[in-house]
């Protein structure tokens, strides 16, 4: 079996997180989240309507959009609106994104209202949407955040924290926070998304080699766990208790 981590780290171990909020100047909440080498910009929106589905029905709405930069990664990525259309790995993760964040909103609570979580990831070392999601999340608490000081929505919009992180096993090792490298040639592949209380919200799990047993898998869920408890813990001391 392979220990040795291309860098340097142990099976159980992070990359490095800095978190820098307020990092625009115009967004109702805004951080640029870092963890490795990768680094993506989550600012939000606030938009004093929703979509026609919820109109006149007292509540809120949450939602995401997802991008690369060109060059976010080591060949340049084109643009997806020079396609003229979203493609099919950025539309599924932006739905991850925002399905995930209203896990966490009581919606009437919103009113009707929306905020929209923009995650454009400026660098790419794996684990991009686990990092828009744990970031996204604190430009949305940080918007929420406002509402409540500008009197305009209540206490109680935000039900709890929303973390995730990657998972996998990497030369029949579990591991914990894939970089591209191990994410690129890992025997298996998960992405974990949990609350603060520790509750599932998803799980994406995929053997690219083989397959996995229930030890392994347990053993994947309990690496998730620490690693999501050590970003929640981050979350709090960025934006307080929830009110």
């Amino acid at each position: 079996m392979t220990t040795q981590r291309p860098d340097g780290r142990a099976p159980h171990e992070k990359r490095t997180l800095k978190l820098t909020p307020n990092f625009t100047k115009y967004a109702e909440g805004s951080v640029l989240i870092e963890i490795g080498d990768t680094r993506v910009l989550c600012t939000a929106t606030v938009d004093n309507k929703v979509p026609p589905h919820l109109r006149d029905k007292a509540q809120g709405w949450v939602t995401a959009e997802y991008a690369m930069l060109p060059r976010s990664s080591a060949q340049r990525i084109t643009r997806e609106v020079n396609k003229g259309h979203v493609g099919g790995r950025t539309y599924e993760i932006q739905r991850l994104i925002g399905r995930t964040l209203r896990a966490v909103v009581e919606m009437r609570r919103l009113g009707e209202r929306t905020i929209t979580i923009d995650c454009d990831v400026l660098q790419a070392d794996g684990g991009t949407r686990t990092a828009a999601i744990t970031g996204g999340f604190i430009a949305l608490a940080q918007a929420v955040r406002k509402l409540q000081t500008e009197g305009t929505v209540g206490p109680g919009v935000l039900l709890d924290y929303v973390a995730a992180t990657s998972v996998g096993i990497w030369g029949g090792v579990p591991i914990l926070d894939l970089n591209y490298e191990e994410d690129s040639n890992a025997e298996v592949d998960m992405n974990i998304i949990m609350t603060g209380a520790g509750k599932f919200v998803e799980l994406q799990g995929t053997a690219e080699k083989g397959s996995f047993d229930d030890q392994e898998l347990a053993e994947l869920l309990k690496l998730g766990r620490a690693g999501i408890n050590e970003l929640v813990a981050a979350q709090k001391e960025l934006v307080g208790p929830l009110t």
